[in-house]
Formats: structure tokens, sequence, C-alpha cells
């Protein structure tokens, strides 16, 4: 069971590796589902073993790091989510790309992902959690900038790497003090550590799951491929940080975690407005990762560290269905994803409807679906802290509940009922169907999860099951009643758009609020203020003090010198007298005190 917890890891990376150097399709497409397939196969093996594995790496006296993994039931169950979903998105992607020269290197920055992902999962070393971390960050760039042609994609791809980066600057000195502080850098040893620490930690978690105020990457991304961005939001890198922080929560102060509280109910609300804004079916997915997100730092906040797994196994199957179904709605549409323009009729495609349906309504929290369940026992969790984050998260939380199922109303009436579609539908893939059969049976099942699943949740509660869908029926109620209105009006708005509704806060909010804007600013005002500051200290310590100083004050001296040089012998000879003088003076002085 060690050489498989070690192969969970390995046949990806492996599979990756050799992808970078075929050129051949055939070859690349074997290794692009040998590598996720073999990494699920391995994740559903040591399930029911749990192996722990532990080699040292360096050994620094006082602290060591290790080559160690820990596969607990709930890490086991985030590798078979990751291994899953990444195996679909390798099935997607060689008929989604069928026509794409660069498929080759595409599908083994894939399998490196994959395999970056799961040792993140695994490890119980936060020095070889840091490689996995790292090497994500290094292939998000790689996929999202794939289109390289595309004019907004190598922007896209330098913005996620850039914001993402800075918040790993916070998370490896974090690291780094953590370990120091704890003699020890491995997970499950580690059972407090210093405030500063936790926070760099938090800041880079926050960064890799696109919380606020790191969330202007997440949405730009979305330049990259579709299965791309099925693979960032459901498997891999945004899921991340609330992974780690679940796995660190023994070692949190108490009183931080309402911080975590704070981001978690900012980002869960102000991301859920901004996908209700969206002006393209991406967009609006991208924005509700952000908002979901935050209901796994919200379960992080009241130290539910297993209602936070649960809801991100769950997300992993909406969000995966959900970005790949968008991908055959865009391509049957014949769009560039843009709502006013994508629409179908439900017949167009009753495999996309359908998936995208259900898709949609595991994500606005309908039961019997799995979003219902595990968006319960966070909400659950909040109820029972009895904690101010828990109070904070709670009401945070119904209020993005309202919004999910608001914009999700929303992109399902925007897509399917707004009249006739293009005349002529290309046919669907047969690797692209599987994959979203596959995700909507596992979308449909993940709720089983709640009762025999690995996760230590609470009970549900009558009181908060009615709560939730009260909340949800009302935003769904709310969008339906704009969406009434419109048609019924006597001029009608053209693009019968439900997000109306939010007035003249409509465009800021499609915007992110100006986020992005507001950032791309003050980088740009930083700059011109470090350059300004920069050439100040060049032209005027650097040349004018360092350099035309200290040539000004040879030349002085020179001039000095060369004037005592002037003199006739009387001068020379009075000065040399006088010298003498002076020293014989210093010189018997001594000696008296002597």
């Amino acid at each position: 069971m060690t050489a498989l917890a070690w192969l969970l890891i390995a046949a990806p990376a492996a599979a990756g590796l050799a992808g970078l150097l075929v050129h051949r399709r055939d070859f690349a497409v074997v290794l692009a589902y040998t590598g996720p397939g073999a990494a699920l196969a391995c994740a559903a093996a040591v399930s029911f073993a749990n192996p722990q594995a532990s080699y040292v790496l360096a050994d620094f006296g006082s602290v060591t790091a290790t080559a160690a993994l820990d596969l607990s039931p709930g890490a086991c169950a985030v590798a078979l989510a990751t291994g899953f979903v990444s195996l679909l998105v390798q099935l997607y992607s060689a008929a989604y790309l069928r026509d794409d020269p660069r498929y080759a290197p595409f599908a083994a920055q894939v399998n490196l992902f994959c395999a970056a992902m799961l040792l993140v999962v695994a490890a119980d070393d936060l020095v070889l959690l840091l490689i996995g971390w790292e090497v994500m960050g290094a292939c998000s760039y790689l996929l999202i900038a794939h289109y390289a042609k595309l004019p907004q994609a190598p922007g896209a791809a330098a913005k996620a790497f850039l914001v993402t980066r800075f918040g790993d600057v916070a998370f490896v000195l974090g690291v780094m003090i953590t370990g120091v502080a704890a003699g020890t850098f491995r997970i499950g040893e580690i059972h407090d550590a210093p405030t500063l620490a936790m926070l760099l930690i938090l800041f880079g978690c926050i960064g890799k799951s696109a919380q606020f105020p790191l969330q202007i990457w997440l949405p730009p991304a979305m330049a990259g491929p579709t299965p791309v961005s099925a693979l960032i939001h459901a498997a891999t890198m945004v899921a991340a940080g609330a992974y780690v922080l679940t796995r660190l929560l023994p070692a949190w102060p108490a009183d931080l975690l309402l911080v975590v509280a704070v981001v978690a109910a900012v980002t869960m609300v102000g991301a859920g407005l901004c996908a209700l804004a969206a002006r393209d079916v991406k967009g609006v997915l991208a924005w509700s990762t952000v908002s979901q997100v935050g209901f796994m730092f919200a379960a992080v906040a009241v130290a539910a560290g297993d209602a936070a797994l649960f809801h991100l196994v769950a997300h992993a199957a909406f969000k995966g269905l959900l970005f790949l179904t968008a991908g055959v709605v865009i391509a049957l549409a014949g769009t560039d994803g843009s709502l006013r323009a994508t629409r179908l009729r439900p017949g167009d495609s009753r495999l996309a409807f359908w998936a995208m349906t259900i898709g949609l309504a595991a994500m606005a929290g309908l039961p019997p679906l799995g979003g219902f369940y595990s968006k319960e026992t966070v909400l659950g969790a909040a109820y029972e802290a009895g904690t101010p984050a828990g109070v904070v998260v709670f009401w945070a939380g119904v209020g993005a509940s309202i919004l999910t199922a608001a914009y999700a109303t929303r992109l399902w009436l925007l897509l399917f009922w707004r009249g006739p579609g293009p005349a002529a539908l290309p046919a669907v893939p047969r690797a692209e169907s599987f994959s979203l059969w596959a995700l909507t049976a596992a979308t449909v099942l993940v709720g089983a999860l709640y009762y025999a699943g690995p996760f230590e949740v609470p009970e549900l509660h009558g009181d908060l099951m009615a709560l939730l869908l009260l909340a949800t029926v009302g935003g769904i109620a709310i969008v339906a009643d704009s969406w009434w209105r419109d048609g019924r009006a006597r001029e009608p708005v053209p693009d019968r758009d439900p997000a109306r509704i939010l007035g003249r806060a409509r465009g800021a909010l499609a915007e992110g609020l100006y986020a992005e804007r507001l950032a791309a600013k003050a980088t740009r005002s930083a700059a011109a203020a470090l350059s300004a500051a920069a050439t100040t200290l060049d032209v005027r310590l650097v040349d004018g003090g360092a350099v035309e100083g200290s040539a000004r004050a040879t030349l002085a001296a020179a001039e000095h010198t060369a004037e005592g040089h002037r003199g006739g012998l009387v001068r020379y000879l009075r000065l040399s007298a006088a010298g003498t003088l002076v020293v014989a003076a210093v010189a018997i002085g001594v000696g008296l005190w002597n």
C-alpha cells in the first residue's frame, strides 16, 4: 500500500514528463489517459488502507524535512475526486482539441497539474507540499496561455501566475516560520504555530483559491481552453488553498478564525453578486467558483474541516460538469460564450440541457443533489459553532445561497429559454458525451457521501434544511419574477436579462467591482513611484553624490596639494622646521607621560 501511495503521485507525473517528449498524437493520447487513470486506481486502492510513509529528505539538526505521505480518509476522497475529474478532462480534451497541433504538450501539462495536486493532497510534510504547490503555479501559467495567439491569453496567464506568486511568497515564509517554531515540518505533528506564520499561510491560500482580495486572476483565466477551466476550478489549484487550511486546522490560533470568516463572508456574497451580473457563460461559472470556495473557507472558519472537504468534493463534481457542458453549449451555439448571443433550445441537445440543468441545480443546492448536503453541513457547522466567526459565515452563507440560486437560474433561462438557437448543430463527440454522462452521475450520487462517506459532518437540521430551501427558492423567485416582467413589458428588453434587477450597480458588478482595474492602476502607480525613487537615488545619490562628489573631492585635494608645492625654498624650510618642532613636542610629551 505504501508503494501504491507513491504511485498515486508518480504515475501522472511520469506520464506528464514522458508526454513532453512525444510528438505523435496517438502516443500522447495514451499517456493522457494512463496518468490520471492509474492515479484514480491507486486512490481507490489506498482508500481502504489509508497508508503512511516517511523518508528523510534533509536533516538540518533542529528540524528535518521528510518525504512523508498521509492518506487519511478525507485525503483519499479528495484524491479520488482529483483523479476522476482529471481523467474525464483528458478524455474530453482529446475530442475538444482534436485539431490542435499542440495537443501533446497540453495533455502532458494536464498530467503534471494532476500530479502536483495529488502531491498537495497526500503530503504530510510542508516542504514536500511546497513542491506540488509550486508545480501547480507553473502548470497553470502554461495551460491558461495554451491559446498563445488569443490576444488575452498571455496576459491572463501572466496575471494568474503573478497574483498567485504574490501570495506564494507569503506562503513560503509562513511555512519556514512554522517549521522552525514547531521544530518539524510534519503536518501531523504541528499543533501550535505562531500567529504571523498562520497569517502568511492564509494569505498564500487566499491567492491560490482566488479569495478576496486576490480574486482578480481567476475570471481572466477563462481565456484558456474550457477543459483547463474545468480542471483549475473543479479538481486542482482553486481547491488547493482550502484543502491546505483544513490540514492545518489543529495549529490555527482561535482568534485568527474570525479573519478567515470575514474573508469567506466577503468573498461568498461579493462573488455571488458578480456572477449574477456576468456577461458570458464562463464568467458566471468563474465567479461562482470564487463564491463556492468561499463556502469551504467558511467551514474552516468554524473549524469544520470535514464539512469543507465534503463541499470540495461535491463542488468538484458539479463544477467540472458545468464547465465541460459550457464548452459543448458554446460549440453548439457557435458563439464566443457571450450570454447575449449564446442560446439553445432544450431539444437541440438533450444531453447538454440536462447536464447543465442538473449541474446548476446542484450548485444552487436543490435536494437530493450533493450541493444541497454539502452546503447544509457547512451552514450546520456554522450554526453549531456558537462563535462570532460562526455567526458571520452563517448569515453570509444564507445570503450567498440566495445569490447562487439567482445566478444559476439566470444562466439557465438565458441559455435555453430565449427562443430558437442555430439552425444547424454539429454533433457532440462521443468522448465529450461520455465525460458529461459520467460527471452527471457523479453530481447526482455525491450526496450519498453524507450517509456513507469518510467525512465527519454535523447531522442534518430540519430548520436549517428548510432555511436553505427557502433561500434557494427565494433566489429562483427573484430572477423568475424579473424574467416574467420583462416578458410582459410592452417594450421588452432586447436581451431579456434578469440581471437588470441590479440596476446601476450591474455594470460595476459585471466588471468585478473594477477590482482588476484598481489593481492594475495601483500596480502602475507603485511601479512609477519605485521608478522615480530609483531614478532620484541614481541621479542625486549615486551620480551626484558618490561619483561626482568623489570626483570633486579628489580634484579639490589635488588642487590643495598642488598649491602646497608652488611655494619657494624659504616656505619649504619654514614648514619643515614647524613640522620638526611639532614632532619633537609630541615625543617629549609622551615621554613625560610615561
